[in-house]
C-alpha cells in the first residue's frame, strides 16, 4: 500500500469517492486508486466522503491509505460535493466506492486532463468503445435508460457524452466549483454533464470497462424509477426551450389553423368545422401562450439564479421587446377582445335580449373571450419577466 503524499507535497490529483456502508469494497477501491498513482508518477491523494456508514467504512478507508471526509447531508451529490471542497489537487477524478470501475484506469483520464480538457467522461457503454461485464448493468439501464438520457443529453445540449450516467470521470477541480452544482442526489453526474456542455467546456470521453458490483451486504443505492425520474426532471428543467417554448409554439400554430377553418366555416369532407372548433382553437392559442411565457420566465429566472448560462439571443429579444410593448401588446389584445364582445352583447341587444344564433354570436364572443385572456397573460408576463431579467449589482 502506498501512502497519501504529506501536506506538504504537490496535489495534482484528488480521488474522490462518495461511501455509504461501503465495507465489503472501498478498502480494494482506495489500493487500487492510490496503486495507479503511484505506478504512473501522479502526485495525488484519495479521499474518502463519508455520509454517515454505520458499517465501519471510515476506519477500513483510513486503513487502506485515504483520507476520510465526513459529510453529514445525505446524497450522492452532497458527498461528492463535500469530498471535492476538502481535494487539494488541481484534478479531481470521482468514481464509486462499489469496485464497479476499475481504478487503475485513473492515468487514462489524467493524460486527457492535461491535454486541457475540463471534463473526461468514463464511458461504459459499447457506442463509445466501452464494455459492460455480464450482470454489471441491469438490462433496463442497458438498452434503454444510459441510451435514452444519453442521447437527450447530446441532442437537446450538445453534449457529446454517450454516457451521460458513468460515474466514473475527471475534471479541473476550478471548473467544476464554476458551475455552481445544485443536486444532491444522483443527479449530480447528470447536472455535471449537462452544465459543462452549457457552459462551453471542453469534453472528452474515455472508454472504460463496468465490473459487476462487489458489495455483497446490501444491493446498489440506484433506485430504477426513481431515480430514472429525477434525471428526466432535470433534463427538462435545464431546458425550457423543449419543455416549454417547442410545445408552446405547437400548440400556437394548431390554434391558428382552427381559428382559419372555424371562423368562415370550412368544410372538408363532410366535416364542418364551426363554433366548437373555435373552442378548441382557443385553448390551443391560451396554453401555447402561456406555454411560450413561460419559458421565458424559466429561462430568465434560470439565468439570473446562475442555473444557466447567459444568452443573447434572449438578452436582444427582451431588449426589443421591453416591459412597455408588452404591455400595450396585452393592452391591445385586451381592447379589442372587449369590442368583440360588446358587439356580441349588442346583439343580444337587438334581439331583445332573447335567444341567439349561437353559431353565429360565438364568433364574436370566443375570439373576444380568448383576446382578454391572452391580453392579461402578456401583460403580466411582462411584468414578471422584465423583474426576472433586471441584473442584480
Amino acid at each position: 500500500m502506498t501512502p497519501c503524499p504529506a501536506v506538504t507535497d504537490p496535489v495534482e490529483v484528488s480521488v474522490v469517492m462518495p461511501c455509504l456502508n461501503e465495507a465489503d469494497t472501498v478498502a480494494i477501491c482506495v489500493e487500487k486508486a492510490l496503486r495507479a498513482l503511484s505506478e504512473a508518477g501522479i502526485h495525488g491523494e484519495v479521499l474518502v466522503a463519508d455520509n454517515g456508514s454505520s458499517d465501519g467504512s471510515q476506519a477500513l478507508a483510513r486503513a487502506a491509505g485515504a483520507q476520510v471526509v465526513p459529510v453529514a447531508e445525505r446524497g450522492y451529490g452532497a458527498a461528492l460535493m463535500g469530498g471535492i471542497a476538502a481535494a487539494r489537487g488541481r484534478y479531481v477524478i470521482m468514481g464509486d466506492a462499489d469496485d464497479s470501475y476499475d481504478f487503475l484506469e485513473l492515468p487514462r483520464f489524467v493524460a486527457k486532463l492535461r491535454e486541457g480538457n475540463d471534463l473526461v467522461q468514463g464511458c461504459r457503454l459499447p457506442s463509445g468503445g466501452g464494455r459492460v461485464l455480464p450482470g454489471a448493468m441491469p438490462p433496463l439501464h442497458y438498452w434503454l435508460g444510459n441510451p435514452l438520457f444519453s442521447m437527450l443529453a447530446r441532442s437537446w445540449f450538445a453534449s457529446p457524452v454517450r454516457d451521460v450516467y458513468c460515474g466514473l470521470r475527471g475534471f479541473r477541480r476550478d471548473f467544476q466549483t464554476s458551475l455552481g452544482q445544485r443536486c444532491t442526489g444522483m443527479e449530480f453526474a447528470t447536472e455535471m454533464v449537462l452544465k459543462s456542455a452549457l457552459a462551453k467546456g471542453a469534453i472528452a470521453e474515455v472508454p472504460i470497462t463496468l465490473h459487476p458490483d462487489g458489495r455483497k451486504s446490501h444491493p446498489p443505492h440506484l433506485q430504477t424509477f426513481r431515480d430514472g425520474w429525477r434525471t428526466l426532471r432535470l433534463l427538462l428543467l435545464y431546458s425550457p426551450r423543449s419543455l416549454f417554448l417547442i410545445p408552446g409554439l405547437v400548440l400556437i400554430a394548431l390554434g391558428f389553423v382552427g381559428y382559419a377553418l372555424a371562423l368562415p366555416g370550412v368544410q372538408i369532407g363532410g366535416v364542418t368545422f364551426d363554433a366548437h372548433t373555435l373552442l378548441f382553437a382557443s385553448l390551443a392559442l391560451i396554453v401555447g401562450l402561456q406555454s411560450a411565457l413561460f419559458f421565458l420566465v424559466t429561462k430568465a429566472y434560470a439565468i439570473s439564479e446562475g442555473l444557466l448560462p447567459p444568452d443573447p439571443g434572449l438578452r436582444r429579444f427582451l431588449e426589443f421587446v421591453q416591459l412597455e410593448k408588452g404591455l400595450l401588446l396585452g393592452l391591445l389584445g385586451c381592447v379589442i377582445g372587449a369590442a368583440l364582445l360588446l358587439t356580441a352583447v349588442n346583439e343580444w341587444r337587438l334581439t331583445g335580449f332573447g335567444r341567439l344564433d349561437y353559431a353565429h354570436t360565438m364568433r364574436w364572443v370566443i375570439p373576444g373571450a380568448t383576446l382578454v385572456a391572452l391580453g392579461v397573460q402578456t401583460a403580466m408576463s411582462s411584468f414578471l419577466v422584465s423583474l426576472l431579467a433586471m441584473q442584480r449589482r
